[in-house]
This record gives structure tokens, sequence and C-alpha cells, in this order.
């Protein structure tokens, strides 16, 4: 089970599968550089950062889904932690960012659904719902994506937006964390602040 949470009262969260870009994409949002690899599974443990003066923060979940070289019942046991922590810290979370691979995540939620199962983003994206998390969905690499309003479209059908995402906007927000283009996941999130009450909080995401 995940430790060594800070004591803050809010708190910003990032899910999403392994080797999607939540790392770089944190690096983004706070200007600190946490440790990225190619190799997916890199980040296990929950990566906090806050400031010492403000009682909020942003937390990088680890990736969930396949890893290379972690045994199935340890991704199970970290999916089970991811679970848990945002369960149990829901009423901190302002707002929960599904991070999807713009390039491949459309294909990797058709091919679990086809074997019957219930895909890993579609299972996180209701499962924050359920916690009475609205979720925003920072759908990275756009920079990879020929067709963008297409895959857009494609995305929000999946997790069970009607098409056309536009009229989602204030969820699903296109970005491309390693050019540092993340403006539409700040509004989504100055969105959240302002519905909590927490307009003090939008300097975090100016």
């Amino acid at each position: 089970m995940f430790e060594d949470r800070p004591d803050r009262d809010v708190e910003v969260v990032l899910v999403g599968r392994s080797n999607v870009g939540k790392s770089t994409l944190m690096r983004e949002l706070t200007g600190h550089d946490f440790s990225t690899g190619k190799k997916p599974g890199v980040t296990r443990q929950p990566n906090h950062f806050d400031w010492a003066s403000e009682s909020f923060m942003f937390t990088d979940l680890p990736g969930f889904g396949f890893m290379s070289g972690v045994e199935t019942d340890q991704r199970e046991a970290i999916k089970t932690d991811i679970v848990r922590y945002v369960e149990e810290h829901a009423d901190a979370i302002v707002a929960g960012v599904l991070v999807l691979d713009g390039k491949s995540a459309v294909d990797i939620i058709d091919r679990h659904t086809e074997r019957g199962e219930i895909p890993h983003d579609v299972e996180m994206f209701e499962f924050l719902v359920d916690v009475g998390i609205d979720p925003i969905v920072a759908v990275n690499k756009t920079d990879k994506i020929d067709d963008l309003d297409g895959r857009l479209d494609a995305i929000a059908d999946r997790l069970g937006l009607y098409p056309p995402w536009q009229q989602w906007s204030g969820t699903i927000a296109p970005i491309c964390a390693k050019r540092g283009e993340i403006d539409p996941l700040r509004a989504c999130l100055r969105d959240r602040f302002h519905e909590h009450k927490r307009d003090d909080l939008l300097k975090f995401v100016s």
C-alpha cells in the first residue's frame, strides 16, 4: 500500500497506463523534474509535489496495465493500490486526470473490448465518476496524431461521451506534454478549482 502521503487538504491526481507521459506532464505542471523512463512501470510509488506554504499538491500515481518485466499479480497489486488511494482520499481530490496516449488509446481499448474485457482506461474513467471525482481526460502525444478531431471523437465515444468531442471541452484536453503544450488541461483544472470554490489555487495552473 502507498505510504508517506503529505498532509494536504486538496489534491490533483494523475492516473493512466504506464508510459503515457504522466511524469513528463507532472514536470510541466510543477516545473520539477520527475524520473521518466522508456521502460513502462518506472514509477511504482506515487510522486507527490507540494508547496510548503500551501495545503495543495499534485500526485502522479503509478501506471497501470502492461509493464515490461512486471508480473501480472504485481500489476494487479499496483492497480488495487491506486484504487484504494483514490477511494481513501476522494474528498481531497478536486480533479482526477486520466492521461491517455492519444496515438494508441483507441486500439488498446478496442483490443480489450474484443476480448470481452473492460479496458483499464474505461474502467478508471468510470471509477473516478463513481467516487464523485469529475474526470479530466488528458489526451497526450497529440504531435503523433494526423486526424486529431477524428481521434478525439473516437476516444470520447469509447468513454461513453457522445461525439463530437468539442462538446466535452471541459473534460477532454488534447495536450503534448513533451512540447509543453498543456494549456487545454490547465483550463480544465481552472474550471475544477473554480467549481470547488478554490480560486486561490488558480495560480498553480495559470
